[in-house]
């Protein structure tokens, strides 16, 4: 028994009436649903990602230290409990933590190093058209115009430079 058939069996007054207006446009909705269900709107709708998936080296690595630092987290507070409870088991666990602290900064750093090295290795594709693309292009052209310039230089010294007519 619904709401609505729960209020109308007691005798609601003015209210019932409103009630059932809406309780009939609520029945009339779920009938069509049933009848058609192309009208329903979709359970699942695909948004575009805000942010660029990680690449798999540096994915893979930041799985793996999240797997390592929560059984960290569990290994330490396993070993408070124990040492709580005054169980021999205390001392082999805090000192099991102490280790599992130390592979746990290794895996975070490793996660770090990787990165900084996918993005060394593959650079940092930027989109429309970077800014620092056209930066290196400038440089890499002003360069080449210095080093233009200078063997330009070096050859009129080695003809003699102006104003000499021979060698000496």
């Amino acid at each position: 028994m619904g709401t609505t058939e729960r209020h109308r069996a007691s005798g609601g007054g003015a209210a019932a009436g409103a009630g059932t207006a809406r309780g009939a446009a609520s029945r009339e909705r779920e009938e069509r649903e049933r009848e058609d269900p192309a009208q329903r709107p979709p359970l699942w709708v695909e948004e575009p990602a805000r942010r660029r998936r990680l690449p798999d080296p540096v994915r893979t690595s930041a799985v793996r230290a999240v797997i390592i630092v929560a059984l960290t987290l569990v290994q330490a507070m396993v070993a408070f409990l124990s040492a709580l409870a005054g169980s021999w088991l205390s001392f082999p666990m805090v000192l099991s933590s102490v280790a599992s602290t130390v592979v746990a900064t290794w895996g975070v750093l490793d996660v770090w190093v990787t990165r900084q090295v996918w993005n060394q290795r593959n650079g940092v594709v930027s989109a429309p058209s970077s800014t620092a693309r056209r930066l290196r292009r400038e440089r890499r052209r002003a360069r080449r115009q210095a080093r233009a310039e200078g063997r330009g230089k070096v050859r009129i010294r080695r003809r003699g430079g102006a104003g000499q007519l021979s060698h000496p």
